[in-house]
């Protein structure tokens, strides 16, 4: 079976939608511009997406307060760094910094709204290339 999306239950899926957009150069595919505001955002192999949604709105998690290690999602970067410098300019903040040993670079940061993200570059690359 083929994965196609992930969902999160957020307080605010626009916004979210909008800053992954401008930020992580995702796509939107569809929306609702009624409760329960879902987007659907594609990477940009336009394979896999995430789903942001509000519903039910009473419970959404507290993201910001779980350890990124219990749930995070994660973005090839080939220059952490720079990735890192630029999110965190744009409202992310800084959590963790991870230097494998088989030469894995793994920068864990939060997006505005407290979800953990995961900037990768892997050693050995864990998924095919786009078309591959």
């Amino acid at each position: 079976m083929k994965l196609e999306h992930f969902a999160l239950n957020v307080a605010d899926p626009p916004a979210m939608a909008a800053w992954y957009q401008a930020h992580l150069g995702l796509t939107v595919v569809r929306k609702l511009d009624a409760a329960p505001f879902t987007h659907f955002l594609a990477d940009d192999s336009g394979v896999i997406m995430l789903e942001f949604y509000n519903n039910p709105p009473d419970q959404v998690p507290t993201y910001a307060r779980m350890n990124p290690l219990l749930l995070h999602v994660a973005f090839v970067s080939n220059d952490p760094e720079a990735d890192l410098a630029r999110l965190t300019a744009a409202g992310a903040t800084f959590a963790d910094d991870v230097h494998s040993p088989d030469g894995s670079r793994l920068i864990m940061l939060r997006d505005p709204w407290g979800l953990a993200l995961q900037l990768c570059r892997r050693a050995k690359p864990m998924l095919r290339p786009a078309g591959g």
